[in-house]
Formats: structure tokens, C-alpha cells, sequence
């Protein structure tokens, strides 16, 4: 039986999407089935149109409708895109209850928690199931020491100089 992973990549530094990709890339060539769920990315075409290229190795889904990052949309838009990101959330407990996938990317979702729009404790729920995916790959700028001591693998990427 493979080992179960948690992996995150966290930091301010750019790369940790990348990092992840790169995962995922590497588990598609074992022939791994794998999705990737984004959040809070807007809709970076060049980002987007490369991903799409993956499928249907690995499948990519978006929940958020706007064009615009969330924390430059209005209140109004806000509460919109809330339900959107939550669809999105809840479509990845469903992937990991249904077994689904073996590596499911949550691109950016630590973030939410900042946002308040997931619960830290929604996403150790997420984590316990353990038996419910071979490796999970989670992202985000910050990580809360609870869901840091349910992870096997933490690289933090920090930005040393940007030009």
C-alpha cells in the first residue's frame, strides 16, 4: 500500500503553484489520476490556457466567475464569488469521498482561511482523510500550526529578491 502524503508549499515567495504542477505532472506520468482545484487566482489566461494543455492527464477546475482577484471585487461581488469558492471547496471533499483521484492539488486554498471564507478546521477535516488519497498538495501564503503538524511534507518558498 503507498504511503499517504500531505504535502504543502507555502511562503510569499512565487513558485508554489509551479512546485505543485510539478507534482502533479510527475504523478501523471505514473499514471496517476489527478485534479487540480484553484482558488482565489482570478482568471490569469496565460496560467489558465497552459493547465488546460494538461488535461485530460490532469483536470483542472475553476469555481470563480469573476475576471478580477477576490479582494478587488466589490462587497457585492464578494458575496458572489464567496458561494462560487465554496461550490468549489465542497466539490473537493466530494473528490476525496469519492475517491476520485489519487493527487488532488487545493491550489491557493490555505488563503481562504484568511479570507474567512473556510474554516481551518475544514481543512484538517480534509486532511483526515488519509485514506481517501495517495497525496495531498496544498498552497497558500500562510500555514496555521494545526494544519502544519497534519502535514508530511512542508517546503516553504520565500522571496529573496524580486529583480
Amino acid at each position: 500500500m503507498e504511503q499517504r502524503v500531505v504535502q504543502v508549499f507555502y511562503g510569499q515567495g512565487k513558485g508554489k503553484t509551479s512546485a505543485a504542477v510539478g507534482q502533479c505532472i510527475r504523478a501523471a506520468s505514473l499514471g496517476r489520476r489527478v485534479i487540480i482545484i484553484q482558488f482565489l487566482k482570478g482568471k490569469d489566461a496565460e496560467e489558465l490556457n497552459f493547465l488546460e494543455r494538461l488535461e485530460p492527464d490532469i483536470k483542472l477546475f475553476r469555481f470563480e466567475k469573476s475576471d478580477g482577484f477576490y479582494k478587488e471585487l466589490s462587497a457585492a461581488q464578494q458575496k458572489e464569488e464567496r458561494q462560487n469558492i465554496r461550490n468549489g471547496f465542497n466539490f473537493a471533499k466530494k473528490v476525496i469521498d469519492t475517491g476520485e483521484c489519487d493527487v488532488l492539488v487545493l491550489d491557493e486554498v490555505l488563503g481562504l482561511i484568511d479570507l474567512g471564507i473556510v474554516s481551518e478546521e475544514e481543512i484538517l477535516q480534509l486532511v483526515s482523510f488519509k485514506e481517501d488519497y495517495s497525496r495531498l498538495v496544498l498552497t497558500g501564503f500562510e500555514l496555521p500550526e494545526a494544519i502544519a503538524e497534519q502535514a508530511d511534507i512542508i517546503s516553504r518558498i520565500d522571496l529573496e529578491k524580486d529583480r
